[in-house]
């Protein structure tokens, strides 16, 4: 997404199927490592060699930056079936590359989605790449991204890897940045379980203006 400001949100791109955090977890089950998935498999990926199994890189060098990794999850499955019953070190071989895979695919559609931020933001404005989710934390993922901002002429921001995960403090540093605007809701402000950032992109109607 390009941020503009609080409330002014303008997406770039998203996933067509699977989110990220959701192919690690099905990843981690389908190796049985257990969940939360995405410290499962970044451990067992450590001890694994990524080049073991050639796996998909999801919508390389498409012109949108959009994301897609069921294909990938279902090579790993496919992987998987192929040497079941699966030894420690076939764990970590097809973690380490689907971990790879993950970083390669990743960064070539953030790659993208610069070059967009870049051309429509111009030059008078501080450029900033701003990572964060869960997979956030994986230390692989930041690495590649932030010599991705740095190549691109971005100065590359990110939680520490313990405040990449949900919690209450962004909801409420959220609201306050929000409320400090004067950027309010009624009591009677619909509730949908699923509500895409940039569809929330104007004042609430409680600031006096359409959302």
């Amino acid at each position: 997404m390009i941020v503009r400001g609080v409330g002014d949100y303008e997406r770039l791109g998203t996933t067509i199927d699977d989110a990220l955090g959701e192919a690690f977890d099905k990843t981690a089950k389908l190796l049985g490592l257990g969940l939360p998935g995405g410290p499962a498999v970044e451990r067992m990926a450590l001890k694994g060699d990524g080049s073991r199994f050639k796996l998909p890189r999801p919508m390389a060098g498409r012109p949108e930056p959009h994301f897609s990794f069921a294909g990938l999850k279902t090579a790993v499955r496919r992987a998987a079936e192929k040497l079941a019953p699966l030894s420690d070190q076939d764990v970590a071989d097809i973690s380490a590359a689907f971990e790879q895979a993950v970083v390669e695919s990743v960064s070539d559609r953030c790659a993208r989605a610069v070059e967009i931020a870049a051309a429509r933001l111009g030059s008078d404005v501080p450029l900033r790449f701003v990572v964060a989710g869960g997979v956030a934390a994986n230390q692989r993922l930041r690495a590649s991204l932030a010599e991705l901002a740095q190549a691109r002429g971005f100065s590359f921001h990110v939680p520490p890897a313990n405040l990449c995960g949900d919690n209450a403090a962004m909801i409420a540093w959220a609201g306050a940045e929000r409320l400090a605007r004067g950027m309010v809701d009624p009591l009677d402000a619909p509730v949908r379980p699923r509500w895409p950032l940039d569809a929330n992109a104007a004042p609430a109607i409680g600031a006096g203006v359409k959302a």
